[in-house]
């Protein structure tokens, strides 16, 4: 199975850069991972509402109807590490092809992306900037799939 992280915007800050560098890096040893980088909508007098549209027009087209798609959302569940590689692990048991985890701009998802969406998952009730978070999601990411292979990054 292929694993995607598509975000919307780019990442700015370069010590934030760096660390998804270092982390797609690490993945790429564990599974066949890929970032795709969608553009912002650069329209400021959009509405909330109108971006979340805008950017949903980016992302459906985006994925196949066989595509496992997950949203990183405040909404989510929650999960612990060794939770998360399980849920990792079930996804990839599907026999399904893409696995997308999703980052949308600052306002979160349009309604048609939330119906589109197989789950929603939240990394803390804290709310976090959206470069930050993809830099979250690697290193979770990472550590998941350290777990499953019974190595020592993590510790309970």
């Amino acid at each position: 199975m292929k694993t995607t992280l598509v975000a919307i915007g780019k990442t700015d800050d370069s010590y934030i850069r760096t660390g998804i560098d270092k982390y797609v890096n690490r993945l790429r040893h564990y599974i066949s991972f890929d970032v795709q980088v969608l553009p912002d909508v650069k329209n400021k007098n959009l509405s909330a509402e109108q971006q979340k549209l805008a950017e949903a027009k980016l992302l459906l087209p985006f994925f196949a109807p066989s595509d496992i798609v997950v949203l990183l959302d405040e909404g989510g569940q929650e999960f612990t590490s060794r939770a998360f590689a399980d849920f990792f692990t079930k996804q990839t048991l599907s026999g399904r092809r893409n696995l997308f985890f999703v980052i949308g701009g600052p306002y979160g998802f349009a309604s048609d992306v939330y119906q589109r969406a197989n789950a929603k998952i939240s990394l803390s009730r804290m709310t976090f900037s959206h470069q930050m978070v993809r830099l979250i999601f690697l290193e979770q990411l990472y550590r998941a799939q350290t777990i499953i292979k019974g190595e020592p990054y993590h510790h309970d």
